[in-house]
């Protein structure tokens, strides 16, 4: 059990020396990473949590979800081996045993975020409920503290659509406290989320049906991206329900959809974003600005309209994933420690949806390349040697280049979509070329290929252009004149 340290005699007893340099509001992956940057450069630095360490990623996010999908990927890999020529028996699945692996997976990697490991790192922890009571001033369970500077990182929370006659809805924060196999599963929502968890669940053998207002699932990513990825869910036994709304919920757990059909279900989940709540966090007696949609508002140094006071994580109108929360909570306390305006970069942010295929994405997206005049070079998976060997060349690399051949975008959907991503993301943000990606040597045979062979194609049309034809003539006409 997660200590809960006094309040008063911790604040009391480490503020004896005055102010805080700096505050933290918000336990998880923004506000950890934002303590520990501001404790390492040598802040004194108070860390407050008002549920658990860890936040949503550890506890309810990445990392259930991830578990709960690599137990669907081994049930899913059992039952197509007769496909690859390979005898299995029967697959059964033990739910009980998948939740404990899920709930094994979080108490691994929950010790990082405890409030021992912080307190070894120099940040000071309490557990409470806090609150602004002025500028630069918090209360925290009736004590109240100074501080110089403060980061606001109090995450965000599901979003549950108002549906007449829904009951015990589940939300991804409730989701992994299920003891039980739901025999039928309702996702509202055609998110990562609701993708991800559909999947999982159809290939643990629950009956899943996902329904999405939209036109097509997954409708940040590039529209092929979201074609293969419903084939996917659709071949693992999902029934997508796209253009359709859920109208109401009888009381015999049966969904009434927009278009009159009826969805029985023994469990349903919402899965329809996340939003931001600061309505406890005193932000008026802070003099702290919300958005239209009720997140704190940042500038690129992540400071807020008080200016010793930053925001990060979900919190802001920011991209809300770990990665982004985690760098942009580096930078929020950077900046306050050091008092420096180092800015965040919006323009290369990865994503990744972890369904199989994976779908990774990143930079300027297929879509708009042809508003922005950059052009769109696209390699199938079934031409990648590693897809074809392994079964599965349903996925494609598809790259954004600009017109001195810099890559500038890239979508990737297939197996390890997001380690691909990663030498995509660094080559964007280096400024590299897809020259610079096609002389450089790849291990074969991976699923890197496919971003390899894309640069290389491109990298080939390039010497297509006039000036460079007549350079390559005379090279050719040089070297023989000489032999």
């Amino acid at each position: 059990m997660t200590p809960r340290p006094s309040p008063g005699r911790i604040l009391t007893a480490a503020a004896a020396g005055g102010e805080w340099d700096l505050v933290v509001i918000g336990a998880g992956s923004a506000g950890l990473v934002a303590a520990r940057t501001a404790a390492t450069l040598g802040a004194r630095t108070l860390l407050i949590e008002a549920h658990r360490w860890g936040g949503e990623c550890l506890h309810t996010g990445c990392v259930p979800s991830k578990a709960l999908i690599a137990a669907g990927h081994a049930a899913h890999a059992a039952r197509r081996a007769d496909r690859l020529g390979v005898r299995v028996a029967g697959v059964e699945v033990d739910f009980t045993a998948v939740m404990a692996h899920v709930h094994a997976a979080i108490a691994t990697i929950a010790p990082v975020d405890s409030p021992e490991t912080l307190a070894s790192r120099g940040v000071h922890v309490v557990h409470g409920r806090a609150r602004f009571t002025a500028p630069r001033e918090i209360e925290v369970d009736g004590t109240r503290i100074g501080f110089r500077d403060a980061v606001i990182a109090t995450g965000s929370r599901p979003v549950i659509a108002d549906i007449p006659g829904a009951q015990d809805v589940l939300t991804n924060e409730t989701f992994w406290q299920l003891e039980e196999q739901p025999a039928r599963l309702l996702v509202h929502g055609g998110g990562a989320i609701g993708c991800e968890i559909a999947q999982a669940m159809a290939r643990l053998g629950t009956a899943v049906t996902l329904v999405h207002r939209g036109s097509r699932l997954l409708p940040k990513e590039d529209p092929a991206a979201s074609a293969i990825v419903r084939a996917a869910l659709e071949a693992d036994g999902v029934d997508v329900r796209l253009d359709t709304q859920i109208d109401r919920i009888e009381s015999d757990r049966t969904a009434v959809l927009s278009d009159g059909s009826r969805v029985g279900f023994d469990r349903m989940l919402a899965a329809l974003g996340r939003r931001v709540d600061v309505s406890d966090l005193g932000l008026e007696a802070a003099e702290v600005a919300l958005g239209d949609r009720g997140d704190v508002t940042v500038d690129t140094t992540m400071r807020t309209s008080n200016p010793a006071i930053r925001a990060a994580g979900d919190v802001t109108g920011l991209p809300r994933f770990t990665h982004t929360a985690g760098m942009f909570g580096s930078v929020a306390a950077t900046n306050a420690v050091l008092g420096l305006s180092r800015r965040i970069d919006l323009d290369v942010v990865p994503r990744v949806t972890f369904t199989s295929p994976e779908v990774g994405a990143v930079g300027v997206a297929p879509g708009d390349a042809k508003r922005r005049g950059l052009s769109v070079i696209v390699h199938e998976d079934h031409e990648v040697d590693r897809a074809v060997a392994d079964g599965e060349t349903s996925g494609r690399t598809t790259l954004v280049v600009d017109r001195r051949g810099r890559l500038r975008g890239a979508s990737v959907v297939g197996p390890r979509a997001g380690e691909v991503l990663g030498e995509l993301t660094t080559a964007i943000k280096a400024g590299l070329s897809v020259r610079d990606l096609a002389g450089t040597t790849h291990a074969y045979p991976t699923y890197a290929d496919g971003a390899w062979n894309a640069a290389i194609s491109s990298a080939q049309e390039g010497l297509d252009g006039g000036l460079v034809q007549r350079g390559i003539r005379l090279l050719r006409g040089f070297h023989a004149r000489r032999r």
